[in-house]
């Protein structure tokens, strides 16, 4: 398949229906952080953007919404493919960004790089969408906060080294910083700024 082909299909084929449920497991994600979602929706974004990913981008990027992605995403299809199913603006600024995307094994710069947002209008920064390997089976992590009963826990293979770090960091400019969506294929959760990750001890 052409690049111009890729670019073409792989849409919704039922964009309002699809986008609504989509969104409601995105609000639902985020009111209940470390609960792992499973998309419907027969996407089919072009390689590296998983499927989560792309339905993601589909439901909320339109042509308000500047995107920033990393590297091996910028250099595929998949720039086309957004432009031409939502109609969002590629920016190379982070600060700029509402929605950022990352592949599958890329490192981490700092969030703060990223729009946080203002005390006066704190939604007003980057959520980060970031594409693991899976999203179980890795590492546990004990994850605290508003939505989290007591504790919540998840175990993604291939979380970044620094991603511990990185959202210690963020999570201390609140109520500025960034809102992070966790995706594998067709999986994802949804960490809000609220949420307090540790290493669960063995």
């Amino acid at each position: 398949m052409g690049l111009k082909t890729e670019a073409l299909t792989g849409g919704f084929a039922e964009p309002v229906f699809h986008a609504q449920s989509v969104f409601k497991m995105l609000m639902d994600g985020m009111a209940r952080p470390g609960t792992i979602q499973t998309v419907q929706p027969d996407v089919a974004p072009p390689a590296p953007l998983g499927i989560a990913a792309g339905t993601i981008a589909l439901t909320l990027c339109d042509h308000d919404t500047p995107v920033w992605l990393s590297q091996g995403l910028a250099r595929s299809a998949v720039p086309e493919w957004l432009g031409f199913h939502t109609g969002a603006p590629l920016t190379t600024e982070k600060a700029e960004a509402r929605f950022a995307f990352t592949e599958a094994g890329t490192a981490l710069s700092s969030f703060g790089l990223f729009a946080s947002g203002t005390q006066e209008y704190p939604d007003r920064s980057t959520t980060v969408v970031i594409e693991l390997a899976e999203l179980e089976g890795g590492r546990r992590l004990a994850l605290m906060g508003p939505g989290i009963q007591s504790v919540a826990e998840m175990a993604p293979i291939g979380l970044p080294e620094t991603f511990m770090r990185l959202w210690t960091e963020n999570r201390a400019l609140f109520p500025r910083g960034v809102d992070s969506v966790l995706t594998a294929g067709k999986r994802f959760l949804c960490l809000p700024r609220t949420t307090k990750i540790t290493a669960t001890e063995i």
